[in-house]
């Protein structure tokens, strides 16, 4: 990306996002990476185009929606809205919101398929292989870990069936000399090298049809076959451009996490642009993940599910922050507390450090102790600079330059540590000109250039972080007076606060968090829980009773069987697919065969043991145990006098 721009539009998009579940950490992260690079384009006079959408077709949508009782679109309409509610609530300033089952989108991808099937690019063949259903992905023996998905570690299906195939192996040796050729093609550079390892091992024709279902896009000109969903979804950059007609191609930036670039975006898509004659996009930019503090990534299927709204609530309620400005202090903490690329812990006590010491202490310091100085003594109107004015250019020039090296190559905290030294120079300025002293000498002059240049370092800082923060960065300009004047990045320079004005009203934005007393409170509080939630008096232990302690071990939820199919060469067993509200479903194996039909159990509601250590049974692994009622023989599955959403914890 340049800060020099060759046209006038900046064509940025985010991976499309699968409806099958809510979002989460991860879609939301690469989400507001791609409106901080946004948002920084539109200061430099960019026209941008940010896209982003949700990926609504496949298997998986078409089974959770019967299992939900629902049709496909019902399902994909609520899932793709909880997105769209996602990104108003995390200040996304997405240009456009693309979904698969939009009809433009629908009418190009047969199109494509037509164009590359004139080609000899489409050709018809045999699949035989496994599939990944949760993950929607065909796979070979040597991509097998363990006998399992090595993206989600699911069990796998054997598939035989005629297919379409895309000649991606045409084009590998042509994609490798490109990146090579292209270094800022593939970023960071670890990724670019894993793509190159990958294509020197040997591209395979993708297999991009399967057999025709109810729930995916027809492949043209054969009734027997579905469009296969990934190639459905890559499309999509493709569909929105040619929809609009704008002169957006190829895109400046693609960005997503590093788990959908080597197979997809980085081999598969790039070949189909070589079969259609198009240009490839300019930088195709992947991050890392966010981990827990035990080191396991982050996601509802693991149990340590982060959604970034329920942050940002608990920050505003311990801090007395807006909730608004509790977002952006969780957005600040995404791209300052790690290298943007790379893998990141992510940890409430962490956010609430970086809350005090950045913000609290260093940027609401400056802005706290700038404003109350202009009402007092200058009644509130901005004084206006005298000689020696200037003091802070040097600082300000020295910020600009490194932050547009940042953004330059992504390195979000690098260019948010810029913008902190700048506020350090203010901070320190104040110290240094003490103008509470100039004010007792009665050197008005003196003292009004004094508070200018600092009014104006706060100025700078207001814009530079607005791509970051901009809620924040709207709040410190209403304060200062300056909310109805429009900025660009030009802006960015000493000595440019406008004439005239008077500064707003004062407003602290980030309450300092007192951290030994909140710790305290918290543990008061467990303790008091644990004392009601305490049996009085502890009963005999004896073989047949466990302590409460020991109860509060198991995992109870809810589920909702998705699939049930018997076992083969087992006549007591079915193997069941049960959405549990984790990323994936749950394969349980349960010994219920005499006693119910698998068409029976489809869309009921059960309780599972959720943390019971996956077991082989037959065979088949099971990943939890239904709840039954029976000796021997289960005579009923506890089930509930209600609907719940499938996860519920069980008490």
């Amino acid at each position: 990306m340049s800060d020099s721009p060759d046209h006038s539009r900046f064509y940025i998009t985010t991976p499309i996002y699968y409806v099958n579940d809510s979002p989460h950490i991860g879609h939301t992260y690469t989400t507001v990476a791609v409106d901080c690079i946004a948002r920084y384009q539109r200061l430099l006079g960019r026209d941008v185009v940010f896209l982003t959408g949700t990926d609504e077709h496949g298997a998986k949508v078409a089974r959770s929606a019967a299992a939900r009782n629902v049709t496909p679109q019902q399902h994909v309409d609520e899932n793709s809205r909880a997105y769209q509610d996602l990104w108003k609530v995390m200040h996304i300033s997405e240009h456009a919101f693309i979904r698969t089952t939009d009809s433009y989108h629908v009418r190009t991808v047969q199109d494509v398929w037509r164009a590359l099937v004139a080609s000899d690019d489409i050709y018809r063949s045999e699949y035989e292989g496994w599939y990944c259903v949760p993950d929607e992905t065909y796979l070979r023996e040597a991509d097998l870990k363990d006998g399992k998905c090595p993206d989600c570690g699911r069990p796998v299906e054997q598939v035989t069936q005629p297919a379409y195939f895309f000649r991606t192996s045409k084009y590998a040796d042509r994609l490798a000399a490109y990146i090579q050729q292209h270094p800022e093609f593939i970023q960071p550079e670890s990724r670019r090298n894993e793509v190159l390892s990958l294509i020197g091992q040997g591209l395979r024709d993708a297999c991009v049809s399967r057999a025709k279902a109810e729930w995916d896009i027809p492949a043209p000109d054969d009734e027997s076959q579905s469009v296969y969903v990934w190639f459905d979804a890559l499309i999509n950059y493709l569909s929105y451009q040619r929809h609009t007609g704008l002169d957006i191609w190829p895109p400046d930036v693609q960005l997503m996490g590093k788990d959908i670039l080597p197979r997809f975006h980085a081999t598969l898509w790039p070949s189909i642009l070589f079969a259609l004659d198009l240009p490839l996009p300019k930088t195709i930019f992947a991050h890392g993940w966010w981990m827990s503090d035990s080191g396991d990534k982050i996601s509802k299927s693991r149990g340590n599910k982060i959604e970034l709204p329920h942050v940002a609530h608990k920050l505003a309620e311990v801090s007395g922050a807006d909730f608004d400005i509790a977002i952006d202090a969780v957005r600040y903490f995404l791209f300052r507390e790690v290298s943007f690329g790379l893998d990141g812990a992510f940890s409430f006590d962490a956010l609430l450090g970086r809350f005090n010491a950045d913000l609290a202490n260093d940027l609401g310091n400056l802005l706290n102790r700038t404003l109350p100085l202009i009402q007092r003594y200058f009644d509130g109107e901005v004084p206006q600079p005298g000689p020696g004015a200037g003091e802070l250019r040097e600082a300000i020039d020295t910020a600009r330059s490194a932050v547009e090296a940042a953004m330059a190559e992504f390195e979000f905290r690098r260019a948010l540590e810029a913008i902190w030294e700048l506020i350090s120079a203010g901070n320190h300025f104040i110290d240094k000109r003490e103008p509470w002293a100039l004010f007792k000498a009665g050197k008005s002059v003196e003292l009004g250039t004094v508070l200018y240049d600092v009014l104006d370092c706060v100025r700078v800082v207001a814009i530079a972080i607005s791509p970051f923060m901009p809620e924040v960065a709207a709040e410190i300009r209403r304060q200062m007076g300056l909310g109805d004047l429009p900025v660009t990045w030009d802006d960015v320079c000493a000595g440019e606060f406008p004439e005239g004005r008077r500064i707003g009203e004062p407003k602290p934005m980030f309450p300092r968090v007192d951290l030994a007393r909140l710790k305290a409170k918290l543990k008061a509080e467990e303790q008091k829980t644990a004392t009601a939630e305490s049996p009085k008096k502890a009963p005999t232990a004896t073989a047949d009773t466990i302590t409460y302690d020991d109860f509060q071990k198991v995992q109870l939820k809810s589920g909702r069987v998705l699939s049930a199919e018997p076992v083969e060469g087992a006549n007591k067993l079915l193997k069941l697919s049960v959405d549990v509200g984790e990323e994936r479903p749950r394969q349980i194996v349960a010994g219920i065969a005499e006693v119910f039909k698998p068409e029976d159990l489809v869309g009921r509601n059960v309780v599972v043991v959720a943390n019971l250590a996956p077991a082989t049974i037959r065979g088949v692994e099971s990943q939890g145990m239904l709840l039954a009622a029976g000796e021997k023989t289960p005579e009923a599955l506890v089930t509930f006098d209600r609907d719940c959403s499938p996860g519920t914890k069980v008490r």
